[in-house]
């Protein structure tokens, strides 16, 4: 019987983004999240520039995209040992975001420039969806089997207090940051015991943001 070949190795394009975004945290301090430091961030894992290109077409914001979904991996092995089940939903959301703060920050120079960079007008539509991802993770970890308006409306929720916990994080420190979460979180339940007393429905405006939500995650 012949021996059984070995298993082909890893995928060569997920595996070099991976190596070429290791390099690009390295620069992204001292050099800001640019198309030039994703080329340089290519050369030194032995790559040309057009080789980079072909592998990252949209540079910086490949780039971008490949760390926050990092992040998000990293968040979700930290929390493979909390039983969410165990915790009530507020503690599990508060879990969860303060475990995907303490990854994002694990490179907290390189984090500040992300920042940065996604703030800017053109990219804003690529935070959004950053962030709806990030929160679209920690829901699905934390349990969540919604499939009405209420899918959307909680990702919305989440993704801005993800975002504003984390620009505290790196302007004011970790314990304002977790402060931050709570009040918020508290906000939210607030607002959600109001809606089960209140039997409220979504207005046609709601309505139409969970569409197109809808719309960005699943494609026309």
């Amino acid at each position: 019987m012949t021996a059984a070949k070995p298993a082909p190795d890893t995928d060569w394009a997920a595996t070099t983004e991976q190596q070429v975004l290791d390099a690009a945290l390295n620069l992204a301090p001292t050099q800001g999240w640019t198309s030039a430091m994703a080329t340089a961030a290519g050369a030194l894992c032995g790559l040309s520039a057009g080789e980079t290109e072909l592998l990252l077409p949209q540079g910086p914001a490949d780039l971008a995209a490949l760390l926050c979904r990092r992040h998000d991996a990293q968040t979700l092995k930290t929390l493979a040992a909390v039983d969410p089940k165990t915790l009530k939903v507020r503690e599990r959301i508060a879990r969860g975001v303060e475990a995907r703060l303490d990854a994002a920050c694990a490179n907290e120079a390189a984090e500040r420039r992300l920042t940065g960079f996604l703030a800017l007008p053109p990219n804003l539509p690529l935070a959004a969806r950053l962030a709806w991802e990030s929160a679209d993770v920690l829901w699905r970890w934390g349990g969540d089997v919604a499939t009405d308006e209420n899918h959307y409306s909680k990702r919305v929720l989440l993704a801005g207090i993800l975002t504003g916990a984390l620009a505290i994080r790196l302007s004011s420190g970790r314990d304002a940051a977790l402060a931050f979460t709570d009040r918020r979180i508290a906000n939210v339940m607030a607002f959600e015991k109001w809606k089960a007393t209140t039997k409220f429905r979504p207005t046609a405006f709601v309505t139409a943001v969970a569409e197109s939500l809808g719309r960005m995650r699943f494609g026309a």
